[in-house]
Order: C-alpha cells, then sequence, then structure tokens
C-alpha cells in the first residue's frame, strides 16, 4: 500500500515510526513532514491545511489511504474533500471532528445526552462573560476558547483579575483569533488528569491504553499552558474500576450521541477526562492522535496500526483484536527556550547520532534540514520516548537520553512521571 500521512509533528513522526515498523514495504509520504520524518519518508512541502493540495497531491500519487492526524485539517473538512474524490480517509469528517474545534457544541453535547462532565455557560460577549464570573464568585474558575488554539486555549484563573484579563485577551485582543469568539466558563473540578486514544469506526469503540500528560511548562505543574511537556504510559490513577465507568458512561455514549447528532465519528477520539472523588468526568474531547500522548502509546501497540487503520474506514473495528505490551512508556520534551511564547528557531541539533538501542526512540516535533543538518524549527523540538519495565526504568533511560542530545536554549520539564 501507498499512504499520505498529513502533519509535521512528533505525533506525525511517532504514526510514521510505528506503520513502518509494523508494514516493511509500505510506501508513506508525509506532508509537510520535518527533520526526523524525513529519514523515514518522502516529504512534500504543502501545508497541513490545505485541503485542495493535499486532495490533488493524493490523487496525484495514487494513495491508498490518507491518514489526517492534524486539528485544523480535520476541522476544515479535509477527509470530507478526500472522500468527494473517492480517495479512503483515516479520520473524523468535519461534522464530528466539531467535538474539538467546537468546544460549545461538545459541552453542549455532553449535557444532551448525560456524559458527566463540568458543569458550564458559554458566552459570545466578554462583558456577560465577566459579570456572570463575578457573581458566581468561585475560584480557580477555568476559562476555554471555544475553536482551536494549539492546546493552549484552556487559562485556569485563581482569582476575579485572572479571569476577567482572560476573558479580555481571548475574546477582546483575540489571542486565539476566531477560536475566541465565544468562551465557555467551566466549574474547576479537583483531581487527576487521565488522557485515553480510543479508536472507533463509528459502531465500535476500543480505547487504547492510557496517558498522563503534563501540560505545564516547567517543573512542579508551574508555567503557563502548553501543547505538552511530557507523558507517561500507562496512568497509574486510571484504575479498572476507573475505566469500567469511562466506558459505560462516557466512551460508548460518546459514540452513540455523535451517531444521533447525524455525526458517525471514524477514526481516533481522545477524551481528556478528569478523575474527581473516584469519579470521571470529560474535560475535552479531541478529535485525532493526540501530542505527545502518541508518543507513548504507540510503542506499547502489539498490534498493527495498519490493519487497525484499514478496520476504522471500513466499519469493522469489532473484527480486530488488539493487544498491548505491558511495558510502561515516558516521554520527555525538549522545547526551545521561551516556549510557549516567542522563541528563536535554525539552532542545530546534536547528539541524535548517539541514540542507540529499541527501548529509545526521539520524535521529531519542531525540526527541519537546513545544509544537511537537523536544526530547530518550533517550540517543541523532540520528544524523548522509553521504554522500561517499570517506570523509573523508562524515566531513566528518557533522561539519560535527553542529557546526551544538546541545541541551544534547550529545556525541558525534570520531573515528568514524577508528579
Amino acid at each position: 500500500m501507498k499512504l499520505l500521512v498529513v502533519g509535521s509533528g512528533g505525533r506525525e513522526h511517532a504514526v510514521i515510526w510505528k506503520l513502518l515498523k509494523d508494514n516493511k514495504n509500505l510506501e508513506i509520504i508525509c506532508a509537510p513532514g520535518n527533520g526526523g520524518i524525513a529519514e523515514l519518508c518522502r516529504c512534500v512541502d504543502i501545508k497541513a491545511t490545505d485541503v485542495e493540495g493535499m486532495v490533488n497531491l493524493a490523487k496525484s500519487e495514487n494513495v491508498d489511504l490518507v491518514v489526517v492526524t492534524p486539528d485544523d485539517p480535520l476541522a476544515l473538512g479535509m477527509v470530507d474533500a478526500l472522500e468527494a474524490e473517492g480517495i479512503r480517509a483515516f479520520g473524523p469528517n468535519k461534522k464530528a471532528a466539531e467535538i474539538e474545534s467546537s468546544k460549545v457544541f461538545a459541552k453542549n453535547m455532553m449535557k444532551k445526552y448525560g456524559i458527566p462532565t463540568a458543569a458550564y455557560e458559554t458566552f459570545d460577549s466578554s462583558e456577560k462573560a465577566i459579570n456572570y464570573i463575578k457573581s458566581r464568585n468561585e475560584y480557580p474558575t477555568v476559562i476555554k476558547a471555544d475553536g482551536l488554539a494549539l492546546g493552549k486555549g484552556v487559562i485556569i484563573a485563581k482569582d476575579f483579575e485572572e479571569a476577567k484579563a482572560a476573558v479580555i485577551e481571548i475574546m477582546e485582543n483575540k489571542k486565539f483569533g476566531e477560536s475566541g469568539n465565544r468562551v465557555v466558563i467551566e466549574q474547576y473540578l479537583e483531581g487527576v488528569e487521565v488522557s485515553v486514544l480510543s479508536f472507533t469506526d463509528g459502531k465500535t469503540i476500543v480505547p487504547m491504553v492510557s496517558a498522563k500528560d503534563h501540560k505545564r511548562a516547567f517543573d512542579g505543574n508551574t508555567g503557563p499552558n502548553t501543547g505538552g511537556m511530557g507523558t507517561i504510559s500507562d496512568n497509574p490513577f486510571y484504575t479498572k474500576e476507573i475505566a469500567e465507568k469511562c466506558m459505560e458512561r462516557i466512551f460508548k455514549p460518546t459514540v452513540k450521541a455523535l451517531n444521533k447528532e447525524g455525526r458517525p465519528f471514524k477514526g481516533v477520539i481522545f477524551f481528556g477526562l478528569m478523575i474527581s472523588r473516584g469519579e470521571p468526568y470529560v474535560i475535552e474531547y479531541n478529535a485525532r492522535f493526540g501530542d505527545p500522548e502518541t508518543q507513548v502509546v504507540l510503542p506499547r501497540l502489539n498490534s498493527n496500526l495498519l490493519d487497525i487503520m484499514n478496520a476504522v474506514v471500513d466499519e469493522r473495528l469489532s473484527e480486530i483484536e488488539i493487544k498491548w505490551s505491558e511495558r510502561t512508556a515516558a516521554c520527555v520534551v525538549m522545547a526551545s527556550g521561551g516556549y510557549p511564547e516567542a522563541y528563536e528557531k535554525g539552532f542545530e541539533i546534536y547528539g541524535l547520532d548517539s541514540v542507540k538501542g529499541d527501548d529509545v526512540i526521539v520524535f521529531h516535533a519542531g525540526t527541519s534540514i537546513k545544509d544537511g543538518k537537523i536544526v530547530t524549527s518550533g517550540g517543541r523540538v523532540l520528544g524523548v520516548t522509553a521504554l522500561g519495565d517499570s517506570l523509573n526504568d523508562a524515566l531513566s533511560l528518557a533522561y539519560k537520553t535527553c542529557e546526551g542530545i544538546k541545541f541551544e536554549k534547550a529545556f525541558y520539564r525534570r520531573d515528568i512521571g514524577k508528579i
């Protein structure tokens, strides 16, 4: 088979790595790709959001399957455009992807179908949102931009002044552009977060192994929100009892709700969960593989990823047995100084050639090739993933590998998996 994978981050690198690991004769094109992906397959410089360009590439290359992994092209309807041309695609259509591209839609759907989530109100006026926060007077409080915001559109405000500033930044200053036309003001849930990615063909849903993300930029869960500074799998708080509650109260009901709304979902649903007082709640949905959760989940997948993707597209997921490794995985993200705000690019990365062994993989997130050298080109630069027989083993190997990789102004959290 010949595949086209859309995207340029660590998630895409992990997906391509796994596909090629399982299928030695598979031909893959990635658009636009990055410096690490270019070492595995051919990259074509087309923006992930260029729907027409991607459809034309898929047609000209006569690909058998297009894997659309980032949120933006899914929200733009890339899968719809591909299928309209008779091209098989892995990923939800535009209407189904709205569970991520509109927080307002997702919250209203959960409320309508009784899927447990935090209490909330939605607003399209900054004045009304601020007045509501003031009258409610409960802190911390959660403010969310309605649309896509690179994983950074959620602010947890500890007092009124912070909450007011967040609303103004999102709705008036348009920090996230049109994504901030509406906001969700949400009750703050105390507890522990869990990430669960799940394959679904619109009928059957199969959860993957759980993960724990670390969103804040700095040690001790301090600093601004990021797209994710590291992950571990399994999440120690995701017990068998919690998993059963999630399946019956959240996972299956979400698939049913989307079907009832005329939005059958085929692809990967990411469930961002909060376990509060022993009960699971949905914090958010993503309509695709998470990043950097994918970097710890896929190395633990023993089954053939391409077989699963084909089963999802063909709506026969119930026929596939999906098996997982019992080993633990940890991923530490090496980022550019200044991330998630302003940062410099173009620094050469040293030490990648020294990474050895089957138990460690360096996934490239923000890299490119310049004059034959791998250089930084993004905020999150590398995801250093290690496997171990215990969490300590995996973390130890991941951090040891990070120490051997250098680029100017690099930083990473030292407490992934320990907090």
